[in-house]
């Protein structure tokens, strides 16, 4: 049967191409409607807040502070991201944090060298991060109690090991290191910035990264296909933990000493910046970047709060307000719903333009 002449062409010319203004349109749904986009425009808009709020916000050494503050949340975030990507949850960073401080302090405390102790927290944390995979993944213990429990017994130890008074690191080449500046730049902001790359690089180019987002998304269906989905699971929270562990280094190194107190409530900071950054809690969705700048928003925030002197009552409060908005507009639905009222507000001005 011959295929008509007019048929037969719109074949061979293949798909339509779309217009200038659909392809726009295409291009703002991918780009601007998604929660990367109202992350930056949080940003701005805080940015924007700040600099009227106080004169104050927008000085050196101000913003310097905003960064530092927000380097060990931002470092907390992204192990925190590498779990709930796998529709997981890690409620131990702090604890975790904790005891690295004290670890550390510990170590030097008995004669030992800097590397001696960074090289030892680390490895406990690693450990502790290997220990919540094995309870999620072999001891099938949900992700919420299985950490809940972690923590609480990381931070008797924490406890235990630090004996009931502040360990002071007196180390002047831990401090340099950690909390010194390496061609001017503080060597936190360094490092999270480093650690910052890596995972976006190792989530956007590697088949680790394209695995964790498939059992993130549909766990059952990443087994079935045939990937290492238990080994994955114990990789997350080893490097959960790990991330932790440097934070903590970082802490011990602006304390300058051990404590089993400094990590309570990192837990839930490094939880809400991923989340404010885009991070779906059924897992499958975000990247790297994106929590490390909620972490930053957040700390944004908190510091113009502390500037214009309200309450530590008040900065909870729009804190949790502020994590609710984040998940309305990333897992909620709440993006998509803007973006189709804008598509329908574009397809009544398009009309009206042809009248």
């Amino acid at each position: 049967m011959q295929v008509p002449t007019v048929e037969r062409d719109a074949r061979q010319a293949g798909p339509p191409v779309p217009s200038r203004t659909a392809a726009v349109g295409q291009r703002f749904k991918q780009y601007f409607l998604g929660g990367y986009a109202f992350l930056l425009l949080g940003i701005i808009i805080v940015l924007i807040i700040g600099s009227v709020a106080s004169p104050f916000f927008l000085t050196p050494r101000n913003l310097e502070n905003i960064i530092l503050t927000g380097a060990i949340v931002s470092i907390l975030a992204v192990g925190q991201f590498m779990v709930i990507v796998t529709a997981g949850i890690d409620l131990s960073v702090g604890a975790v944090a904790a005891l690295s401080t004290v670890f550390s302090a510990w170590v030097m405390a008995q004669g030992q060298s800097m590397l001696v102790a960074i090289v030892g927290a680390l490895a406990l944390s690693a450990g502790v991060g290997v220990l919540n995979g094995l309870a999620v993944v072999y001891g099938r213990i949900t992700p919420f109690i299985a950490t809940l429990g972690t923590m609480s017994i990381i931070q008797g130890i924490a406890f235990f090991v630090q004996g009931g008074s502040l360990i002071a690191i007196t180390n002047e080449q831990f401090l340099e290191v950690l909390d010194g500046r390496i061609w001017g730049i503080p060597s936190p902001t360094i490092l999270f910035i480093v650690v910052t790359a890596i995972a976006a690089i190792v989530m956007r180019w590697t088949i680790f990264g394209r695995q964790q987002y498939a059992i993130g998304g549909n766990r059952e269906a990443a087994r079935l296909s045939g990937l290492p989905v238990r080994r994955n699971l114990i990789a997350a929270y080893a490097i959960s933990g790990t991330l932790a562990g440097l934070a903590g280094l970082l802490l011990a190194a602006q304390l300058s000493g051990g404590s089993s107190l400094v990590g309570q409530g990192y837990e839930l900071d490094a939880i809400a910046a991923a989340v404010v950054g885009g991070a779906a809690l059924f897992g499958g969705k975000g990247n790297p970047v994106s929590a490390v700048l909620g972490a930053l928003l957040i700390g944004t925030i908190s510091n113009i709060m502390n500037l214009r002197n309200i309450e530590a009552e008040g900065q909870l409060i729009i804190q949790g307000l502020l994590v609710l908005l984040a998940v309305y507009l990333t897992s909620g639905g709440g993006a998509t719903d803007i973006g189709r009222q804008v598509k329908v507000l574009l397809a009544g001005s398009k009309k009206h333009e042809q009248q």
